[in-house]
């Protein structure tokens, strides 16, 4: 893992990151001047905090998320959520000297961090949490996820996080009386029919067997292969599997599915809305996304139409030569407490209260007499609520003595059985994005036929060995 980390150790913005730690105080804690004694918490309660998904979905909601923060801690709290492009105003607003209490980010951005120097570790404050430590709170394996190879912990789970997975219309399979696919052949022809036998029943040729967007959580089809979406460590080497020889197959399947039509040819361009959107409006019948999203997509057409006939389901992805399945967990987001911040014991306490049941309701249900009333000692959902679908930020948590007031949405205990049962994590180095876009590009090439699919990936890996994104194995 050193190793590792010194071949893909990347670089934030020489700016960002002297500006973020010039706010550092001498106090080897950064407190900034706020006095502690005894673990008390003599800070002014004020948090401020940047986040990618957490809080309202308009502005007006974000105001009365804070007015509920404060309401439940004491905390009064200003959130900054961008409607877009996170990462790029979360690098602009440390760039330009913002100084945060918390923020809410990725593992990868996170490690890359970390090797800036710029995040407090939490490790000790964590063990000694009454509530952190607690491992039917957080179970103790899953600490191991965001550990530093050196056993450092610099962040806390904001959620738990699922994984993805291809997700099919069930109520067209039974339409068309076909099984749900399980090999390549399989999956062929349920897409093939998906996209000739009218599954929408309008008599008019308008579907599609798949779409997705881009290159966007394919491991449930390269799955047939046995290969990792990212990186794999081999003789203490690192490769890419969608760059090596037994990736050709797949992009093989891939592109017939192209040129016969069945995969929607804007494919390469959807955004994972415009996805969705076909999915939803009875365009396609399977995408690739995330187990949460089976609950959402059910909700949304069952909140259009009580008696719709509408069914998303999760499938394990497509079976390897031996009948296994392989799909892709996905990276825990987590809530990281910068070393200049001005308040980091009220944010550690924050971090404590997310993991509890009043902060549990109110990121997922969300905020009481808006998203949600209490009557009668029971939890009803208003209009908006309903709209929300129960994600505030966390629909899915890892409390064990906290249960879901209205339980999953339909679908979800499934698609999240399915990640226990087939999905690990990915090795996700810190410059992941460079390598993508390579392997995005000579994909594309060979899924929409300009390139043979073997010529396609050998440019791919010569590429990647170019650039130093990915070790020489020969």
């Amino acid at each position: 893992m050193k190793r590792i980390s010194a071949l893909y150790k990347t670089v934030l913005a020489g700016s960002a990151a002297a500006i973020l730690l010039a706010g550092c105080s001498s106090d080897p804690a950064g407190m900034s001047g706020n006095a502690q004694t005894s673990g008390e918490n003599k800070e002014n309660r004020t948090l401020k905090m940047m986040t990618g998904v957490v809080g309202g979905k308009t502005p007006e909601e974000m105001a009365l998320f804070e007015n509920e923060i404060e309401r439940l801690t004491g905390i009064k709290a200003s959130i900054n959520k961008p409607a877009s492009d996170y990462d790029q105003k979360l690098m602009a607003a440390i760039g330009s000297g913002e100084k945060f209490d918390l923020l809410q980010i990725s593992k990868a951005s996170m490690n890359t961090f970390i090797d800036q120097g710029i995040l407090t570790p939490l490790t000790e404050q964590i063990n000694e949490s009454p509530v952190l430590s607690d491992p039917s709170i957080i179970p103790e394996n899953e600490w191991q996820q965001v550990a530093t190879p050196d056993g450092q912990i610099y962040g806390v789970f904001s959620k738990f996080q699922g994984g993805t997975m291809p997700i099919v219309r069930q109520d067209w399979l039974d339409k068309l009386g076909l099984e749900a696919p399980v090999t390549l052949d399989d999956y062929y022809k349920v897409l093939k029919a998906f996209k000739e036998l009218d599954p929408d029943g309008n008599q008019v040729d308008d579907t599609y067997g798949l779409t997705t967007a881009g290159m966007y959580e394919l491991q449930g089809i390269f799955s047939a292969a046995g290969l990792k979406q990212r990186y794999v460590e081999q003789d203490g080497k690192l490769t890419v599997p969608y760059a090596s020889d037994a990736a050709i197959g797949v992009y093989e399947f891939l592109n017939k599915l192209y040129e016969e039509g069945i995969l929607d040819p804007n494919f390469a361009t959807n955004d994972t809305a415009q996805m969705r959107n076909l999915f939803l409006s009875d365009r396609v019948g399977m995408i690739t996304y995330w187990d949460a999203w089976v609950g959402m997509l059910n909700n949304t057409r069952l909140q259009e139409d009580p008696d719709t006939d509408f069914e998303a389901k999760a499938l394990p992805g497509i079976a390897d030569a031996n009948g296994k399945h392989m799909l892709r967990r996905g990276d825990p987001d987590v809530w990281v407490i910068p070393v200049n911040a001005e308040h980091p014991q009220t944010a550690f306490e924050f971090l404590e209260w997310w993991h509890s049941e009043e902060g549990i309701v109110l990121s997922s249900l969300g905020i009481l007499n808006h998203d949600y009333i209490v009557k009668d000692g029971e939890y009803e959902l208003t209009d908006i609520g309903k709209e929300h679908g129960s994600d505030h930020g966390a629909p899915f948590w890892y409390n064990t003595n906290v249960q879901a007031p209205f339980g999953k949405l339909p679908g979800v205990q499934e698609a999240q059985d399915l990640v226990m049962q087939y999905a690990d994590l990915e090795l996700t180095p810190a410059n992941w994005a460079d390598a993508e876009k390579v392997i995005q590009h000579y994909s594309f090439k060979a899924i929409m036929g300009e390139l043979p699919a073997d010529q396609a990936v050998q440019t791919m890996r010569d590429e990647l060995i170019r650039q130093k994104l990915m070790d020489d194995l020969r």
